[in-house]
């Protein structure tokens, strides 16, 4: 699947002004190959929510899994917008990403299989899931359902020559 390609525009109000665009290419580098996220999600109450969480980017998408009564699967079964962040505690270097979308479960097992092996993958064998009956079985008989969030709109946040770059996507 080809990567989409986002409309990309530096926010020029919160940039240095000899910073560029961060290019797309660099946030997806970033995406696939950050170790934590953070995922904010909004309770039936209207607070906020936010835990970290493990996330890999697949087909131009992030992917998680959370147990059925974690907080953050039945915030995200009553409202699917979200956001899963990304980034170092660094002042001088880097860059941070914020990723806003849906989170859309996931059930096709060939589907789940792919990204069960890109936990494995990224994160090692402790992260090997099971897949079966369209949810990740873990240890312990832990079952967990996959969701994937597309990108709406990205933020990346450049830091040394602070910048602000948002991409677009074309479903907005």
């Amino acid at each position: 699947m080809s990567q989409p390609e986002p409309r990309t525009r530096l926010d020029a109000r919160y940039s240095h002004p000899d910073a560029e665009a961060v290019p797309w290419s660099v946030a997806v580098t970033r995406l696939a190959t950050a170790p934590v996220f953070w995922l904010s999600t909004v309770r039936p109450d209207g607070r906020p929510h936010v835990t970290p969480l493990l996330a890999v980017w697949l087909e131009n998408a992030l992917h998680f899994c959370t147990g059925a009564d974690e907080r953050k699967s039945h915030n995200l079964h009553a409202n699917a917008n979200c956001v899963l962040t990304t980034g170092d505690n660094a002042l001088d270097r880097g860059l941070d990403v914020v990723v806003e979308g849906r989170a859309v479960p996931l059930t096709d097992e060939s589907s789940l299989r792919r990204i069960a092996d890109a936990y494995a993958g990224k994160y090692g064998p402790d992260w090997r899931f099971e897949v079966r009956d369209g949810a990740f079985h873990g240890s312990g008989g832990n079952v967990a359902r996959v969701l994937r969030v597309a990108p709406t709109t990205v933020f990346g946040f450049g830091k040394g020559t602070y910048s602000q770059t948002r991409w677009r996507f074309d479903a907005v």
